[in-house]
């Protein structure tokens, strides 16, 4: 399905490709362009984005930032990542609502638009850790125009894409790819880590997501399965960890979130762990009526303890 969203950034494309400024709008709507020419290794597909009548987007040959402003900025940002199993990203059910959500309370949001590995690109399973690790170091780079806190910018991640801002937030200090400009400077440290129903590890008897098979296929070597499992990661570095996850979730074993904590106590690092009894996945920012309704007023608290809302 081809929408306005998917001619402007093949518009972004276009321009990308050229090397013009990446900065992007429609009506009230804005996108960054996360790289100034083709991404590391190139590769990858054509054309404009594929969203489907639910938001999930495919077929991504620019990744991108859009942003969300809040009406009374509080000085601190959020990027996001749906989930998706690396297969597609569902930003319309996770992505927007926690965008809006955020920019409600103060908070600068961007929704990330991330490459799927799945999709040709020469970088493989690297490239959407490329892309959120350049997503976080652009957030810094330009804060002052947006009068955002360098160091207090944080990171929002759904299944696969908790999976993508756990390894963010645990493998920081990695050169997933050579600096391309002045902006590869910045730290690509998210300074908190919201990870919601994430996938974790990659590792048997939890193996058996689409995040795996997306990422190093269905028979992995242990080396790779070690490399891409995010508690293999986890040190004294890593920024505080939020977690909360449904006991009935069928996709993402609840385990992996235990597992995040488990890696977190033993590094010392701060983690807060919210378990809730049913909800299944893919609940985004919470279904009314159900258990999981709870979870952003605890995210809510959260984030007003390490400093991102007054």
């Amino acid at each position: 399905m081809i929408c306005r969203r998917s001619l402007l950034l093949g518009g972004a494309f276009l321009a990308t490709a050229m090397k013009v400024p990446s900065l992007f709008a429609q009506g009230d709507r804005q996108w960054i362009s996360l790289w100034p020419g083709p991404p590391p290794g190139g590769g990858g597909p054509n054309g404009v984005p594929d969203i489907s009548k639910k938001g999930a987007v495919t077929n991504i040959a620019v990744p991108s930032l859009e942003v969300f402003a809040p009406a009374k900025p509080n000085g601190s940002a959020m990027i996001i990542a749906g989930g998706g199993g690396y297969k597609r990203i569902e930003e319309g059910k996770e992505s927007y609502p926690a965008a809006r959500w955020l920019a409600a309370r103060g908070i600068y949001a961007f929704v990330l638009t991330y490459r799927l590995p799945i999709e040709g690109w020469a970088a493989g399973p690297l490239a959407p850790l490329q892309d959120a690790q350049r997503a976080f170091r652009l957030v810094r780079a330009r804060a002052s125009d947006r009068q955002i806190d360098p160091h207090r910018i944080g990171a929002l991640g759904f299944s696969a894409g908790g999976h993508l801002m756990g390894l963010a937030a645990a493998r920081s200090a990695f050169a997933s790819y050579e600096a391309v400009d002045d902006i590869d400077r910045q730290s690509a440290r998210p300074d908190v880590a919201a990870l919601i129903y994430p996938v974790i590890t990659l590792a048997a008897p939890y193996d058996h997501t689409s995040t795996r098979r997306s990422l190093i296929g269905r028979h992995p070597t242990e080396e790779a399965t070690r490399e891409w499992s995010v508690e293999s990661h986890v040190s004294k570095d890593c920024p505080p960890v939020f977690l909360t996850q449904a006991d009935d979730d069928r996709i993402s074993n609840p385990a992996n979130s235990r597992i995040m904590q488990q890696a977190c106590d033993k590094a010392d690092v701060d983690v807060e762990f919210h378990p809730i009894i049913s909800g299944g996945h893919g609940f985004g920012m919470g279904k009314p009526g159900t258990p999981t309704q709870e979870w952003p007023g605890w995210y809510e608290a959260w984030l007003r303890k390490h400093n991102l809302l007054a």
